[in-house]
């Protein structure tokens, strides 16, 4: 007798259980996903050509009395870009400096407007600068983007040559201050927060 009601007691244990169990599942089921969005902020220099040196060289003049001239314009190189911004209000810019300023030489930049693949908030040009040794906006109002990548993708980069008096120079750029010289002047373009 002890033994069944001990076996009856199991058997409604299991019962109650097998219940408990099958009542805690229902017809709607979930679980959490942890999804990560990164900040990126990458920015990069692309040409058709195996390196992004670019020569801008005044030509020699042929007849005395003549100055040298600027050689024609240069938009070879095009920007690049990955942004995810950090919240919604957010946005980033490109800036631009020159690291040797040239006695009597101006040189200009313009970064073009998109063109390309990609897609997002891309930036808007500033214009033409004058480069100097201080960092400038050329690009402002990035959002999250990415311009495509490659020679034809982002913005194109259009540089001029000139000294002050030939139409094509501005600010200190003078043509009594040129002096014989071969200098690389290295162009930095700085991704950053605003």
């Amino acid at each position: 007798m002890k033994k069944l009601k001990f076996s009856l007691l199991a058997l409604a244990l299991v019962t109650i259980s097998a219940n408990l169990s099958a009542q805690a599942d229902t017809n709607v089921a979930s679980h959490n996903i942890v999804i990560g969005v990164p900040n990126v902020a990458l920015l990069d220099i692309e040409s058709g050509v195996a390196n992004n040196n670019i020569n801008m060289s005044f030509t020699v003049p042929t007849e005395a009395g003549q100055p040298i001239t600027p050689v024609a314009d240069n938009n070879t190189l095009w920007l690049n870009y990955s942004s995810i911004k950090k919240n919604t209000t957010y946005s980033r810019t490109v800036s631009v400096k020159l690291g040797a300023v040239i006695p009597g030489v101006a040189i200009k930049v313009t970064a073009a407007g998109h063109t390309g693949g990609g897609a997002g908030t891309f930036g808007t040009s500033t214009g033409q600068l004058t480069l100097t040794a201080v960092d400038q906006p050329i690009l402002t109002g990035i959002g999250s983007a990415w311009t495509g990548d490659g020679n034809t993708n982002g913005h194109q980069l259009t540089y001029n040559v000139g000294y002050g008096g030939t139409g094509t120079g501005t600010g200190t750029a003078n043509y009594a201050d040129l002096v014989v010289s071969t200098t690389t002047a290295v162009v930095t373009y700085t991704l950053s927060d605003i």
